[in-house]
Formats: structure tokens, C-alpha cells, sequence
């Protein structure tokens, strides 16, 4: 045993399935242009320089309306619980 963590963040596996276009800070919302089809509840991980965190997709907005799904290449802002940056890559978890 040592001082490090035994756990260990899970790898990303597969392609990006989105990327972060812009993060609004103070509402903390990321704008992610998708690249497929994805829900509401689905599991996403966001991958950067100094961005890597899972959370599933709480509220998706097109237009300031909710949706419940984004469709394929459609930017939609997400409600995340932690900062992301431009260019943040979005993968799913299974």
C-alpha cells in the first residue's frame, strides 16, 4: 500500500460522440455539438486537457426549449456539474 488511490478513473473507450462549442460558467452549461443521437439519462463522460468526469445527461436545451433528445450534428446546451472547456470531447459510457 502506498499513499497513492487504488481506484483508478475508467478509461474512455470508442470515439467522441460529441465535442464541447462553449461553456457559460455562470449557469454551468456546456453547448456540445453531438455526432449521433443522444437522451436525456444517458451516461456521458467529458474528456479533456484538464477536464475528465462522467455524469449522466440531467436537461438538454435546443433553442431554450427542453428536449429530451439531440439529434446528429445538433448543438444543444447541458446542465453539468463541473467546468468544461472548448474543445472538451463528450463520450458514452456504457
Amino acid at each position: 500500500m502506498g499513499w497513492f488511490s487504488k481506484s483508478k478513473p475508467k478509461p474512455v473507450v470508442g470515439k467522441p460522440i460529441g465535442v464541447v462549442t462553449h461553456y457559460y460558467g455562470g449557469i454551468e452549461v456546456a453547448i456540445v455539438k453531438f455526432n449521433k443521437t443522444v437522451k436525456v439519462g444517458e451516461q456521458v463522460h467529458f474528456k479533456g486537457a484538464t477536464t475528465d468526469f462522467s455524469e449522466p445527461i440531467k436537461s438538454m436545451q435546443y433553442d431554450h426549449q427542453a428536449i429530451a433528445e439531440a439529434k446528429k450534428n445538433q448543438e444543444v446546451g447541458i446542465k453539468v456539474g463541473d467546468k468544461v472547456r472548448e474543445g472538451d470531447e463528450v463520450f458514452a459510457e456504457e
